[in-house]
């Protein structure tokens, strides 16, 4: 697995509450993707890792952040009703997003959001708040359909990436790609199920997710 050698935590003040993340800062960085994690999982999540690292051999900045704080993902692995408040979830996002624009090494890339299962909800929501500069979104194994009435919202371009084995998140993805009116492309990895545990599925998703971000991640001029 690839190591950033330019990672450094971060404490993020956002809403009220003090998340923690792991900013890597690759040499000749041309944009930043931020990560949403998804259902009970963390910033230390190993595929999202697995991505990241990928993404930062393309010279993309990456930027994973634990949407809950520490006493409430110890609340959530009793109750897993956290998880599901995609508004909360989409609050901290934007939240993150307008810190990342207070400090000079980010503030002039451009924003990218990959979200994972119940965090690809929250980065569509997350997107149509900040039209401005959120310019891509990239969803692995996400539910979209979490994001209700922000899914029309969505400017930017959009790419779904789905198991083909995970046949009720097909679904749900599908039918949100009818609900969003901007750019939105839908790639099913054959074989793989919600996680991606199969061999070389992961491998697919970050291909898919380098293209798509590097191609719509591009500087702004002048």
């Amino acid at each position: 697995m690839y190591t950033p050698s330019n990672e450094q935590p971060v404490e993020v003040q956002t809403a009220g509450v003090s998340l923690t993340a792991d900013l890597a800062l690759p040499p000749n960085r041309r944009a930043i993707v931020m990560f949403a994690h998804g259902s009970g999982s963390s910033r230390k999540s190993s595929r999202n890792r697995f991505v990241a690292g990928e993404l930062q051999k393309a010279g993309l900045a990456t930027f994973l952040l634990d949407l809950l704080t520490a006493e409430e993902e110890q609340i959530d692995l009793r109750t897993r009703h956290l998880r599901f408040d995609i508004d909360l979830l989409a609050e901290r996002l934007v939240g993150a997003a307008a810190w990342l624009q207070t400090r000079k090494e980010t503030a002039q890339l451009p924003l990218g959001l990959f979200g994972a299962s119940t965090g690809g909800g929250a980065a569509l929501v997350a997107a149509a708040s900040r039209p401005e500069q959120v310019r891509a979104v990239v969803s692995r194994g996400g539910r979209p359909d979490l994001a209700g009435s922000a899914l029309p919202n969505v400017q930017c371009p959009t790419l779904l990436i789905v198991g083909g084995d995970d046949t009720p998140v097909i679904r749900m993805n599908r039918e949100a790609m009818a609900q969003m009116q901007g750019t939105v492309d839908l790639e099913i990895v054959p074989g793989a199920s919600h996680l991606f545990e199969e061999p070389g599925t992961l491998e697919q998703v970050a291909v898919l997710a380098r293209n798509w971000l590097v191609e719509h991640l591009r500087p702004v001029h002048g």
